[in-house]
């Protein structure tokens, strides 16, 4: 049987009375987010993934547009995409592009956590694990170690993690970033030059390599876990 009730609650509703106005400001949503999202691939995601990135939530009423480029290496594929965006009249003027690899699946709030702290950096990245039993966090170096270096660090729980380059699968950069830095802006490399040794970059770290001389600032943000799947098991590391 209903009961009886006599109405005499306060009906302002929860997000004025949990003061919703700080969430904004805090995720930067009322700015503007315009985004790129480039996707390279070899002609298939899997479904796993598909349904992930289905899942990802994006900045209510600003722009986002989906980019994939097919069959190029990697490198090759983001200077491509980023070319093409730079000489587009409207992507031109937008403010970021993300990168989403085809084995990532970040969490749902993934991009609106990357958003937050957009003012402090140029790119930040989700946190993801190199496969394997043996895999290692894609946060390549601590600024505040000299001389500079790459070697992965440990993450801290939960923070805005500074480094000087991070892996690709889940990144948001400032599209003006692209303006200053010469091509090509990324770069699979191995060579050796008499006199002075041998570099192997893969086409992230080239990247942060030459950014940072250009004072960009990176970070990882380690509440954004991102999963690394593997097709031929089905593990997602």
């Amino acid at each position: 049987m209903t009961q009886p009730l006599i109405i005499t609650d306060d009906h302002a509703g929860f997000h004025n009375r949990n003061r919703a106005e700080d969430r904004l400001l805090r995720e930067g949503t009322y700015k503007d987010c315009s985004t790129v999202i480039v996707v390279p691939t070899m002609g298939t995601v899997p479904t796993r993934v598909v349904q992930n990135w289905m899942n990802l939530m994006m900045p209510m009423n600003h722009r986002v547009f989906r980019l994939f480029v097919e069959n190029m290496e990697v490198g090759a594929a983001y200077n491509q995409a980023v070319e093409m965006i730079l000489g587009h009249p409207d992507l031109s003027k937008w403010r970021f592009m993300l990168t989403i690899e085809h084995d990532n699946m970040p969490p749902p709030d993934g991009l609106l956590k990357l958003y937050e702290h957009m003012d402090k950096f140029d790119v930040i990245g989700g946190l993801y694990w190199t496969k394997g039993e043996m895999g290692q966090p894609m946060i390549y170096g601590d600024p505040q170690v000299m001389p500079k270096n790459f070697i992965p660090q440990v993450p801290q729980p939960d923070s805005v993690q500074p480094a000087n380059g991070l892996g690709m699968g889940f990144n948001l950069f400032k599209l003006s970033m692209f303006k200053k830095i010469p091509k090509p802006w990324f770069k699979t490399l191995q060579e050796h030059i008499p006199g002075q040794g041998t570099r192997a970059y893969s086409q992230d770290l080239y990247f942060y390599e030459e950014a940072s001389k250009y004072g960009f600032k990176f970070a990882c943000d380690t509440r954004v876990r991102v999963g690394h799947f593997d097709s031929s098991t089905g593990m997602v590391w």
